[in-house]
């Protein structure tokens, strides 16, 4: 990778791990699917206005949408109220173990050993995080986060199945769809939004700018960059950063302790991560 490219690469996690704090201090102001709402509404009129209509792919944009923004988000970030964003990130690596078990069953992929030891290395390293005695006793946040990874899982496989849409306009046109289904989830499962909005000071309108543009804008828009540019293995690994970045940024941001327990949890997933990130490696090189 070229130089400016590796830069780009760790920009990424970065990005997203500063943003996944951020979005933790602006729950304290905002219901959690109304805050998405208004991320992707941003998104939506920032980026729509500079990519292609994809005909005949709205109707698979909209269920996309659905499933890896509307429904992942709403589960993520639910679960993210009543936990540290250095022991929900760690929750969130599950996406990969997740996305490897979907390729396998839909799309014929194969686990081999090492993909294995990874996933169980990564599940058993949320178990160890889940057992924390903070935790012991409330296991609906850390199912609620679990259950936002499968569900993105889920939605990556399904945008595999779109074709002839760039990175920019898949962004644009999921976060065109997301927007009016989160209000609605938000009116359906929320209360206090009207409240909310009286209330919010320029600093948690701050953070909406700062989800809306630049961590699903250019975070994103960096990323399908990458991945168009290079190889998948070649990308990938820089995402091994993200519980670092997010963890680092919770302590100094939000005040947070991070605990003997969930430090080795974090490094036993990360382990279990890049064993299934190594192997696919491997196999792309082949």
């Amino acid at each position: 990778m070229k130089p400016r490219d590796i830069l780009l690469a760790l920009s990424v996690p970065l990005i997203w791990g500063l943003g996944f704090t951020l979005a933790k201090a602006a729950l304290g102001q905002f219901p959690p699917i109304l805050l998405m709402a208004l991320r992707f509404s941003l998104t939506a009129l920032v980026l729509v206005w500079f990519v292609r209509l994809p005909r005949g792919m709205m109707v698979r944009i909209a269920l996309i949408a659905l499933v890896s923004a509307t429904i992942q988000y709403s589960l993520t970030f639910t679960g993210l109220v009543d936990l540290d964003v250095s022991s929900a990130i760690i929750v969130v690596q599950l996406e990969v173990p997740f996305a490897l078990m979907l390729s396998a069953i839909f799309l014929k992929d194969r686990i081999g050993w090492r993909r294995a030891i990874g996933m169980v290395l990564a599940f058993g390293g949320v178990v160890l995080i889940a057992g924390e005695p903070r935790l012991r006793g409330d296991m609906l946040p850390v199912l609620l986060v679990a259950s936002g990874a499968m569900t993105w899982s889920i939605g990556q496989v399904m945008i595999k199945t779109v074709h002839g849409v760039g990175g920019f306009a898949l962004i644009a046109w999921v976060a065109v769809w997301a927007a009016p289904q989160l209000f609605v989830s938000s009116y359906l499962f929320e209360d206090g939004q009207a409240e909310a909005l009286a209330a919010a000071g320029w600093l948690v309108w701050g953070v909406v700018i700062y989800l809306g543009l630049v961590m699903t804008a250019v975070g994103y828009g960096i990323w399908y960059r990458l991945l168009g540019l290079y190889r998948v293995n070649q990308v990938m690994p820089f995402l091994m950063l993200l519980p670092v970045t997010t963890m680092i940024s919770g302590v100094l941001l939000l005040d947070e302790t991070i605990t003997a327990v969930t430090a080795l949890g974090a490094v036993i997933v990360i382990a279990g991560v890049g064993f299934i990130t190594i192997r696919s490696a491997e196999n792309d090189s082949n």
